[in-house]
Formats: structure tokens, C-alpha cells, sequence
């Protein structure tokens, strides 16, 4: 099993390595471009160290050749890699000062750095000519391999620069055998030997450091912007993709950092995004190396940013194009989603309402039928309570009716007359019917026992009926019931009541003339009564 876990965990770390390096590879990109945005102010740090260098050698007397050297060398270099005219004017002015006091090894030296930045320039013709003035009889050491080396890199830039089949190749070839020469000379210190095994082929065990390692080292050696510009952008022609993006971005930041101007790593930075399609980044890259090749004055670069800068503008147009198609695509399928969504919302919208429109309904048929359902149930409890009362009163009379027949046919039988006839008179209609009533108000009462307070509410507050003790219903009180009954015909009314339909009319317009609503809602407003809800 942990064989397994270990394979999987080496086939995984190339996989993770990448990403950590093309992480850093963008993290790295935005330094760059933060550094961009201040530029101007290395440069303005730059230009006034020059006037402290400038202001120290006129005060140095022309007969102190070794301060004067020291400066004018410092001047010399500061310039080498920020203004091409500024420093061919110092390096004439080095070279003067150097035969003046006929120093061979300072002269020597001067001439290199001269053809150094000729070379660097584009000024293959007159860095031959330098380079061919200088004497090298008994040169040897650290000297000499600076010769060789700068020999070596004039025919590379020839090569570079000529980019022909043929005579590119042989310029490459010369430049080899120049620095092969000057391999030979001198012991590589640890810096040199550490950049060198980049350059090694891959054999047996030994394989060169990743980018990674080169852009930790750079950065924790005492070394100056400059010179981690320099060997970044060397060493990345080792090396491809992410890891030479590294390098190259790190060279390009420490380039503004140190405002070099003369630099290469900027240009080739943006060739290879320019590979990877990188174009707006790349872009980016082309107008800093133009800007730089034309503050500095380096023709050589300038043609070679001139030539690529055209393609790159017309990919970013290209791709401006393309991305503006896809836009006006983009747009035409947002307003036809838009439209199809309205459409959608139109529909939900109307069916919401509708749905909405039919719970309404269904509200209102469900109050409608529980008012129904409420009404029936009122209607069959009275009428429950009406034929008990029924019931129980024919009971009550059928009763009565038998005794007395009996009583009366016994009498008769045994010829009292007189008898039979008290027996009939002891029925007492009038009594039956007080009786009769009072049950039909207790029952009343009993369904609707708030009758009474909700029937004064309607009537004003001077007009309200007040109940006599031990009384239930008043002779008005018991027409209003009648009709919270329903039974609204007066002529039934009168009937059930031993009234004359006169009498009926004549109450219920007295109660209705006492009301606080008008007497056509009198009798609606009595039907409104709760009835006594036992459910």
C-alpha cells in the first residue's frame, strides 16, 4: 500500500510543481507590472546619481588620473545601460584619459566597455574596429577572457542580428570558439560555476537545477539588480515555458528597478508570451523594449521590436474582433433569452393571477357553503326543538283531552250532568295558551340566549325593552322571535299568537320606528343573530 501512496505521490509532483511554477510565474507578472507603473521614478533616482557622479569628476583636478578614472568609469558604466549617446561620449572620454596617462591595462579596459556597448547598440562595424585597436600582445588573465568573451558575444549578436541560413550559422560558430577560448583561461568562481551548470547536457545522474532554484539563488546572493537582470536573462535560454517566463520576468522587474534601458529581457519576456498567446501581456512587453530602445538608442533592437510589434497589434486586433463577434453574439442570445423569460413571466404572471382568481372562487364558495352548512344545522336545530316542543305539547293536550273525556263520559253515564259540566269547565284555554307561550320563549331562549341584549342594540338607547321580573319575552319580543325563526308571513304570525294581523303590523312598526337602522333593514338585521353554536 505505501508503495503504492509513494508512486502516486511521484507521478503527482511534476503535476504540482507546475502549478506552483506557473503560480509564480503570475504572481511574478503582477511585480512587474507594479514596477512599470513606477518607472519614472527609478529613472529620476538614476539620472540624479549621474549628476552627483558629474558634479564630483569637475571637481576633480586633471592631474588625479586615478580618482578622475574611478569616476569617469562609474560615469561611464551608469550611462552604459541607460543613454547610448551619453555613454560613447564618456567612453571616448575613458579612452582619452587613459592614453593621456598611457595606462595600457586601464586603456584595454576602456576599449572593452566601449565595445561592449557598440556591440549592444547595433554597432557591429565599429565594435569590430574597437575590438581589432585593441593591443593584446601580453594580455592575459581576467583581461584577456573579457577579449575572448566580448569577441564571442559581438559574433553571436552578428548571428542574431543577420539571421541567415548560412552566414548566421558561421557567425554562431566563431562565437562559440571564442567562448570556448575563454572557458579555458580562468577557474570559474562558485557564482560562475553555479550559472554554468545550466548550460551542461543532462547525463546519468545529473540533471541541471529547475528555474526555480537559479530565481531563489539570484535573489539570496549579494548581487546588484543589474547583475541578476544580466544572469536571469542569460540563463533562460536553457530553459522553456513557465521556467522561462520566470527568469525573464525577474530579469525585466530588476531592468526597471536598476533603469536599464539597454536590456534584452523585456523583449525577449514578451516574444515568448507572444508564443503562448499571451497578446495583451505581450503587447505590454514590445511598447516597454520600444520605449526602451528608443530612450537608450539601440537600433539593432528597435528593428527587431519593429518587426514583431506589427503582428502582435494584429492579433490583439484580431482577437478584439473575435471577442467583439462574440459579444454581439453574446448580446443577441441575452435578448432573446430576455424575451423568452418575459415571455415565461407574461405566462406565470397570468396564470398567477388566475390561479389567484380561482382560490378567490374557492374562498368564497367555501364561506358561502360554511355559511350554508351553518344555516342548515341552525335550521335543523330549531326545527328539532320546535317538534319537540310540538310533541311534547300534543302530548301534553292529548292527555288532558283523555282525562277529561273519561271523567266526563263517566259522569255522564252515572247521570250527573252538572258533574260532567264542571269537569269541561275546568279547562282553561286562556291559562294553556299562557303556558304555551311560556314554554315556546324558554325554548327560544335557549337557542338564542343573547336574543334579548343584541334585540336592544338595535333600538336606541332610550327605546330599549326592558324585561319584568320572572317575564322572558314581551308580546314585541315574541314577533322578533317569531321571524329569527322564520316565520315571516304576519297573518301566521297572528295566527300562532291568538293577534290580529292589525295587531302584528302595529307592533313591528312601533319596534322599527325605536331602531337605529332604517326600518327596511330591521328584520335583516334580526336574521343576523347568532344562534347558539353547540357544534
Amino acid at each position: 500500500m505505501r508503495k503504492k501512496i509513494i508512486a502516486i505521490i511521484i507521478l503527482l509532483l511534476p503535476i504540482l510543481s507546475a502549478h506552483a511554477q506557473t503560480s509564480k510565474v503570475d504572481s511574478l507578472w503582477q511585480v512587474f507590472k507594479l514596477e512599470l507603473s513606477k518607472e519614472n521614478h527609478y529613472i529620476q533616482d538614476k539620472e540624479q546619481h549621474i549628476e552627483m557622479l558629474r558634479n564630483q569628476l569637475s571637481a576633480v583636478s586633471s592631474h588625479r588620473f586615478a580618482e578622475r578614472y574611478r569616476l569617469l568609469s562609474e560615469l561611464f558604466n551608469e550611462y552604459s545601460s541607460f543613454r547610448f549617446d551619453s555613454a560613447i561620449t564618456n567612453g571616448y572620454k575613458l579612452i582619452a584619459l587613459s592614453k593621456q596617462f598611457k595606462g595600457k591595462q586601464f586603456l584595454i579596459q576602456s576599449q572593452l566597455g566601449f565595445a561592449t556597448v557598440l556591440v549592444k547598440s547595433g554597432f557591429y562595424k565599429e565594435a569590430f574596429e574597437t575590438v581589432d585597436g585593441i593591443d593584446t600582445v601580453g594580455l592575459s588573465g581576467r583581461l584577456r577572457y573579457n577579449y575572448l568573451d566580448l569577441r564571442g558575444m559581438l559574433f553571436n549578436e552578428i548571428g542574431a542580428y543577420n539571421n541567415d541560413a548560412y552566414f548566421a550559422r558561421r557567425y554562431r560558430e566563431a562565437a562559440q570558439k571564442e567562448f570556448n577560448k575563454a572557458g579555458r583561461l580562468i577557474d570559474p568562481g562558485e557564482l560562475e560555476k553555479t550559472i554554468n551548470l545550466a548550460f551542461l547536457p543532462d547525463s546519468g545522474r545529473r540533471r541541471k537545477p529547475d528555474a526555480g532554484f537559479y530565481y531563489h539563488y539570484l535573489l539570496n546572493h549579494n548581487l546588484s539588480q543589474h547583475q541578476i537582470a544580466i544572469i536571469a536573462t542569460k540563463i533562460s535560454h536553457v530553459y522553456t515555458g513557465d521556467d522561462k517566463l520566470l527568469l525573464l520576468t525577474l530579469a525585466a522587474i530588476n531592468d526597471i528597478r536598476s533603469a536599464t534601458k539597454e536590456t534584452f529581457a523585456v523583449f525577449l519576456l514578451g516574444q515568448e508570451l507572444f508564443k503562448k498567446n499571451q497578446n495583451d501581456d505581450a503587447y505590454i512587453c514590445m511598447k516597454e523594449a520600444l520605449g526602451n530602445a528608443a530612450f537608450y538608442g539601440t537600433r539593432n533592437r528597435a528593428a527587431q521590436i519593429e518587426s514583431l510589434l506589427p503582428l502582435i497589434a494584429s492579433r490583439l486586433i484580431e482577437e478584439k474582433q473575435h471577442e467583439k463577434g462574440m459579444l454581439w453574439i453574446g448580446i443577441v442570445i441575452f435578448v432573446l433569452v430576455a424575451i423568452v423569460l418575459l415571455f415565461q413571466l407574461v405566462l406565470f404572471r397570468k396564470q398567477v393571477i388566475h390561479i389567484k382568481k380561482n382560490d378567490l372562487i374557492i374562498t368564497e364558495k367555501n364561506t358561502e357553503l360554511e355559511d350554508v352548512n351553518g344555516k342548515l344545522w341552525e335550521s335543523s336545530r330549531i326545527k328539532e326543538e320546535l317538534i319537540g316542543l310540538f310533541f311534547k305539547t300534543c302530548s301534553s293536550y292529548i292527555e288532558t283531552l283523555d282525562k277529561v273525556k273519561r271523567k266526563a263520559q263517566h259522569n255522564i253515564k252515572l247521570g250527573k250532568y252538572q258533574d260532567a259540566t264542571q269537569v269541561l269547565g275546568n279547562v282553561h284555554i286562556q291559562k294553556e295558551k299562557i303556558q304555551l307561550f311560556s314554554t315556546l320563549d324558554s325554548v327560544f331562549l335557549t337557542l338564542f340566549p343573547n336574543f334579548v341584549s343584541s334585540f336592544n342594540a338595535l333600538l336606541k338607547s332610550d327605546e330599549q325593552i326592558e324585561l319584568k321580573e320572572g317575564e322572558m319575552l314581551t308580546a314585541s319580543l315574541r314577533i322578533f322571535a317569531l321571524i329569527r325563526l322564520g316565520v315571516t308571513d304576519s297573518e301566521t304570525i297572528a295566527r300562532i299568537l291568538d293577534y290580529t294581523v292589525n295587531t302584528v303590523y302595529t307592533y313591528k312598526a312601533r319596534i322599527k320606528a325605536r331602531a337605529v337602522v332604517p326600518p327596511e333593514q330591521f328584520e335583516q338585521k334580526i336574521m343576523e343573530i347568532k344562534f347558539t353554536d353547540e357544534r
